[in-house]
């Protein structure tokens, strides 16, 4: 394998000049594709042309099986050409190698059209670098019989490895860093490895953000390593076309269906709509709004409810990252067919942003009532290449063990790591094979330590609470308050001679005088303008609210029916624990501090969060005073020395 990558970087270096280093997997990731292709198929290419020209003009669907068949893989190129015999013809290679790819089966064709290759192929021809750069993948040996299906995939991997690491702008857009990957495949499977290591089993696993295909390789290379006959079929789809081209790609390198991994945005065009898979993986970018696909997703929401992927509710516009995980349950086989397990990448955010009765509160509420998040790991900071943030990996299932049902393991990752000797980006932390060992064994042993802690579902929920107070006002007409009642929308809107017989009675009531009954204010105002105006329902209402201000020592302004009326500006809330009578909570918490509080339960609301890091805080106690004032001394010492130089 290692052979094989530096052949082909040693032909990325040969494009130094016409070509950024950025730029070099624009050449080469496709080009080792071509030559793939080019190497399995050429046992049956004959055998396919043959066919070709005898089938004439029979239906596409039915040219493509038989000719996918001829092939035996799951694509086919019916143009005359060959790698050898495009390098044969210098003279007309650029043509034929237009054409070679033209003979490709579309499944095949879409990744030449999404590397935008023929860009990359006119600009190898006005550079001269053209044939050079064929001959030598011509002469590159990639037959199966020499490299297998896995090894290809493996040097491909690199190949992308390597081509983000020249990228740097991009990195962090299209790849996960393989240690996080390898840790989220492994947890996802840690608990499965009996039955993964049994002949004949057939899985399939699925990455709505597939981005160059990381995760599908991982989660591949592990279980073949596991079961080397498993079946396993990969499923993947993202919405950038480069990303897209590399993973399809990566898929037809690896033997897999190429069908299987599609173009398209995933929360607006879901392609396997119908599809459900046994494993699913998932590392949606951090805090990207969702404006552009808002009306598409309101729509699902309003319209399928919890048909669709969107019932439990949506997030704040601003990140999109709990829609992925909403994406990513929907695509969970039922319990009753044998139910899934999904591993998702998620910042911080979706662990307690959003209050009780809001989106993401919502999700979080809905995903513990159904059971459904099994563990949740924090990572290290500083492990992406594209951002220093706090991240968890969320690890959810609808098939939990017995001793898992109803409870959730949070697992404290974030001080397992080494450190880069060279950041990339922001990434300057990574895991070691022991920090990733560590944190399964975690997972699996499923016990409390100081790195687990596990709690039941409802450890996570609440019930917000409005607390009122009853209103209490005095008025009392001063120069300020008959001020704030001309600038009130009614009286504002009453003609010259009204508004001068208001201001006349407010005037006439008295600056010294206050009332502390609302009922006997209200009566002594009627009483001032009595024959001279009206004084309707919301021009009484206006005027009262603004000549009042708080008084504690006024009396409880009541409804109609003699209930005392909230005070807005003194309403608060509680979060009252899940399995706490609310009864007891605002007893204890809140009636000994204002006896007259109390709740309006038609305003209660149900919440959940997770306070991960508050489960793991340690105390750390301060300095000792006298080691400060030991060291405040020792610096004014030397200041004071300082000083005194400067003077001399």
């Amino acid at each position: 394998m290692v052979n094989h990558v530096n052949f082909i970087w040693n032909i990325a270096e040969s494009l130094r000049g016409p070509f950024k280093p950025a730029e070099y997997g624009q050449v080469v990731l496709p080009f080792t594709v071509l030559r793939r292709l080019d190497a399995v198929l050429a046992a049956t290419k004959p055998d396919v042309l043959a066919l070709a020209d005898s089938l004439g003009d029979v239906p596409e669907i039915l040219r493509h099986m038989e000719l996918t068949k001829a092939s035996g893989q799951e694509f086919y190129n019916t143009s005359p050409f060959d790698m050898a015999k495009l390098i044969a013809d210098p003279n007309d290679l650029r043509q034929n190698i237009a054409a070679y790819i033209a003979g490709f089966s579309t499944n095949v064709r879409d990744i030449f059209d999404r590397f935008e290759f023929e860009t990359t192929l006119n600009k190898l021809a006005q550079k001269n670098k053209l044939f050079a750069v064929t001959e030598k993948f011509a002469h590159a040996d990639f037959h199966s019989d020499r490299v297998s299906n896995i090894d290809m995939g493996l040097i491909f991997e690199e190949l992308i490895r390597w081509a983000n690491e020249k990228s740097n702008e991009t990195a962090g857009d299209h790849y996960t860093p393989r240690e996080v990957i390898s840790l989220m495949v492994e947890l996802l499977f840690a608990l499965d490895d009996d039955a993964l290591s049994r002949s004949g089993v057939v899985r399939s696993i699925y990455d709505p953000t597939a981005g160059t295909g990381g995760m599908l390789s991982v989660a591949d290379e592990y279980l073949r390593r596991a079961n080397p006959g498993i079946q396993l079929s990969l499923y993947g789809q993202d919405y950038n076309d480069y990303s897209y081209a590399i993973c399809k790609a990566d898929m037809v390198i690896k033997g897999q269906d190429v069908d299987n991994i599609r173009l398209g945005d995933t929360l607006t065009e879901d392609q396997f709509e119908d599809k459900k898979f046994d494993y699913g993986l998932s590392n949606p970018p951090f805090g990207v709004d969702w404006k552009d696909q808002r009306e598409f997703i309101d729509d699902e929401h309003a319209r399928l409810g919890f048909a669709g992927r969107f019932g439990p509710g949506t997030p704040a516009v601003s990140d999109g990252a709990m829609l992925f995980l909403l994406h990513l349950v929907s695509k969970m086989r039922r319990t009753e067919d044998g139910g899934s397990r999904v591993g998702i990448v998620l910042n911080g955010s979706p662990l307690f942003s959003g209050g009780a009765g809001g989106g993401e509160s919502n999700i979080r509420k809905w995903l513990l009532d159904n059971d459904l998040v099994e563990a949740i790991v924090g990572l290290p900071k500083d492990m992406f290449y594209n951002t220093g943030i706090s991240t968890y990996i969320w690890v959810l299932s609808n098939r939990k063990d017995e001793e898992r049902k109803g409870k959730v393991q949070l697992i404290d990752g974030r001080e397992f790591f080494v450190k880069l000797r060279k950041g990339l980006g922001s990434k300057r932390n990574e895991l070691s094979r022991g920090d990733i060992a560590r944190i399964v064994q975690l997972y699996a042993e499923f016990e409390e330590t100081e790195h687990s802690k596990i709690f039941r579902n409802d450890d996570f929920l609440y019930r917000t609470i409005t607390v009122e107070r009853p209103l209490k006002l005095n008025w009392q007409a001063t120069p300020e308050r008959i001020d704030a009642v001309f600038e009130t929308r009614p009286v504002k809107k009453l003609n010259e001679a009204d508004a001068q017989i208001l201001r006349d009675a407010l005037v006439a009531l008295g600056a010294e005088l206050a009332w502390k009954n609302r009922g006997e204010f209200q009566q002594a105002l009627k009483q001032a303008v009595k024959g001279r105006m009206l004084l309707p329902a919301p021009l009484l209402k206006a005027i009262t609210t603004a000549l009042g201000e708080h008084d504690d020592t006024a009396e409880v302004c009541t409804d109609a029916k003699g209930k005392p009326e909230p005070d807005t500006s003194l309403r608060d809330t509680e979060n009252v624990p899940w399995n706490e009578d609310v009864d007891d909570y605002v007893a204890r918490e809140v009636l000994p501090f204002v006896p007259d509080a109390w709740v309006d339960h038609s305003k209660t609301k149900e919440g959940a969060e997770i306070p991960f890091t508050r489960h793991f805080y340690k105390y750390v106690p301060p300095r000792p005073l006298e080691e400060i004032d030991r060291d405040l001394n020792e610096v004014m010492d030397q200041l004071r020395t300082m000083l005194a130089e400067v003077e001399q």
